[in-house]
């Protein structure tokens, strides 16, 4: 097991890499012998390369350090109500594959299986992943769900059936939490103090991190930001609150919404493609929707005090359509003299989520390195 000041050396190269000694020593506070002793044995284990020499000012070049590219493969799974998705990932998150199984049951065991078949396809024939990350809606502890309301599984030592099944170590971990990591660590939020995530799409999903760290309570896995209120006249959502997040923003929501204005059954990418194309009924939801999406933007940065915002969620179609209306709401949402909120748009959909899982099961890596 690493030391806290190794696992720290490990980290900052890895999020921020190539990355001088110099500005490693200082991020870290450390002296440049406390960095040599630290990163010394990584650099003789291949775990971080030095590149060639760098000019720093006065005095000798510095060699700067990078994270070694060849410290294996890492799976990420999200699960859905309907589908397992799997990506193949290097040590920084880069999409190697992908590939998704249909979900015939939600009995623990055929979701064994599907996750399974799922690993199995993505790794191919590449040597054995480092580990598995799996995220899915609900509360977990990293190994058990604990609670996961579209599975209907309560106690569920997930984690631990599918380490036994595939001989890998896995981490089981809340979507939204595993997102959000994974664009602080490899994503928008890479170097940020602070910023929140905001996703879309069956659900509405709300992450935060604050200080350089993803903000974990209890709550962490309820879905919260599901039912925040957003319009006062807009539908009213399955747990009776109108206008809210939920009732306003998931695609299900937004689908059914079309379906009695129109009189007919309509998908949620069908509601964009008719307002896109002028229809009057359509066209009057998705600006509604939008409207919400920004004002919901617009309370994060204001609650939370940060400018940054990544947007994401198998739903951003949503804001492709229609997203001069959400700026616009996002402005008008916002005392004139505050800062400008900054948008990162993670527009991947299901391959994010699942990225998101893959990013956990590289942290987890790398606490078990010694």
């Amino acid at each position: 097991m690493l030391s806290e000041s190794e696992a720290a050396v490990a980290k900052t190269v890895l999020i921020h890499g190539p990355i001088s000694r110099a500005t490693l020593a200082t991020r870290l506070g450390l002296s440049p012998a406390s960095l040599t002793r630290l990163t010394r044995p990584f650099v003789d284990r291949g775990i971080l390369i030095e590149l060639d020499d760098v000019a720093e000012g006065v005095g000798r070049p510095s060699r700067p350090l990078e994270i070694s590219s060849d410290l294996g493969s890492f799976v990420g799974v999200k699960i859905t109500g309907e589908h397992v998705y799997a990506v193949l990932t290097d040590v920084r998150a880069r999409l190697i594959g992908e590939h998704v199984v249909a979900l015939d049951s939600h009995e623990p065991a055929d979701v064994l299986d599907a996750v399974k078949t799922a690993v199995e396809r993505v790794s191919g024939s590449t040597p054995p992943p480092v580990g598995i990350g799996v995220s899915l809606g609900g509360i977990t502890d990293g190994t058990t769900v604990e609670w996961a309301s579209f599975l209907e599984w309560t106690d569920v030592p997930f984690g631990a059936i599918l380490e036994e099944a595939t001989g890998l170590p896995v981490r089981v971990e809340n979507d939204l939490v595993a997102l959000t990591e994974a664009e602080r660590w490899f994503g928008a939020g890479r170097g940020l103090d602070g910023f929140a995530v905001i996703t879309i799409g069956a659900g509405v999903g709300y992450g935060l991190v604050a200080g350089g760290t993803v903000v974990r309570t209890p709550d962490s896995g309820i879905g919260l930001g599901g039912h925040i209120p957003l319009d006062p006249h807009g539908p009213i959502c399955q747990e009776g609150h109108r206008g809210c997040s939920q009732a306003m923003l998931t695609s299900g929501s937004i689908a059914a919404q079309a379906a009695m204005a129109l009189g007919r059954p309509v998908t949620y990418d069908e509601v964009l493609d008719l307002a896109q194309g002028g229809d009057r009924a359509a066209s009057a939801i998705i600006h509604s929707s939008a409207q919400a999406l920004g004002r919901l933007i617009a309370l994060a940065a204001n609650l939370t005090l940060y400018s940054d915002v990544v947007l994401a969620g198998e739903g951003m179609r949503l804001f492709d359509v229609s997203e001069h209306t959400v700026r616009a709401a996002v402005i008008e949402s916002r005392d004139p003299r505050s800062s400008e909120v900054r948008l990162h748009i993670d527009d991947s959909g299901f391959t994010g989520w699942a990225r998101g899982a893959a990013a956990v099961a590289i942290q987890d890596a790398f606490v078990r390195l010694d």
